[in-house]
């Protein structure tokens, strides 16, 4: 073999071996098409165990750092009263921004069929025992502040009340009269479902009456969180809401925000624990009535 063809053959060896070596590598990874989502966890680890590509974990985000800014106006109803008392909730209450959880953003900001209403009062007669109002505010079924009026007081207070009610004698000596503040509020409240908590103790120093039907008072539905005893507001929003409010003075129209949240978020099964209580009772007339024809 002369010189010439020996090069001719290297030459040609060199090419099939570069040729060969540019031939992408088959490589074999016995995967199966998803079904779950654990098999497509599956499938990757393998694929990329075989590529030699490194996997990181996701870091797992804790539900106390989770942004709750919409959960509580999603529909909670039948949840079980050990969650809802959640004392995990209790202690984020102080770090909860109240607006964004008892007014709903980009909502009707209205008149609407439920309204929630709370009012202040200052204290009149010897020791100012006996109560007047002194400030009332009613907001709509979304949190929205309907009605803000401080009023003028109709006889001598004795106890402003100022470390509970918050008021003070600047902003009522120039409130409005109270036949025309009676008068705005009834005609705002007049045929529509009226939330608060003690709701009877507003209408009363209001000299106004409401049908018993049209009402939901938090202070007696909510019982059972007490034990079956009557509930403050203030531990009802804690518990239930996860807000921290009346930590000082009070505000009417935050209250008035809560009571009326803590109706939504419980308004179905309130609404049908009412129904039956009212069915119970007519069954009863019934009966009671068929007795009393037969006993004659």
């Amino acid at each position: 073999m002369n010189a010439k063809t020996e090069n001719s053959r290297n030459r040609k060896l060199r090419k099939e071996s570069s040729e060969e070596s540019e031939k992408p590598v088959e490589i074999e990874v016995q995967t199966k098409y998803p079904i779950l989502s654990s098999d497509v966890s599956s499938n990757w680890k393998k694929l990329s165990s075989a590529l030699g590509i490194a996997t990181k974990k996701r870091t797992q985000v804790s539900g106390n750092a989770a942004n709750t800014s919409s959960e509580l106006w999603f529909h909670v109803d039948g949840l079980p009263s050990s969650q809802l008392s959640d004392s995990k909730r209790s202690k984020r209450a102080k770090h909860v921004n109240k607006d964004e959880h008892l007014v709903k953003e980009k909502s009707f900001d209205g008149l609407t069929k439920v309204v929630a209403m709370d009012c202040e009062m200052v204290g009149v007669g010897k020791g100012g025992q006996q109560s007047i109002l002194a400030r009332v505010s009613i907001v709509n079924h979304f949190g929205h502040c309907l009605y803000d009026k401080f009023v003028k007081p109709t006889e001598k207070v004795t106890d402003y009340r100022t470390k509970v009610s918050g008021i003070r004698p600047r902003d009522i000596q120039d409130g409005q009269d109270f036949k025309v503040v009676q008068k705005e509020v009834y005609d705002i409240i007049k045929g529509r479902i009226l939330v608060g908590h003690a709701i009877t103790h507003d209408l009363k120093v209001l000299f106004l009456d409401h049908p018993k039907k049209l009402i939901r008072d938090t202070s007696k539905y909510f019982r059972y969180v007490s034990g079956g005893k009557t509930p403050s507001l203030k531990r009802l929003s804690e518990q239930l809401l996860g807000v921290s409010i009346q930590t000082g003075e009070h505000n009417s129209v935050e209250d008035a925000r809560v009571a009326m949240r803590l109706y939504t978020m419980h308004r179905k099964a309130w609404d049908k624990y009412i129904k039956t209580k009212r069915m119970s009772k007519r069954k009863s007339g019934v009966k009671h009535s068929s007795h009393s024809v037969d006993s004659k």
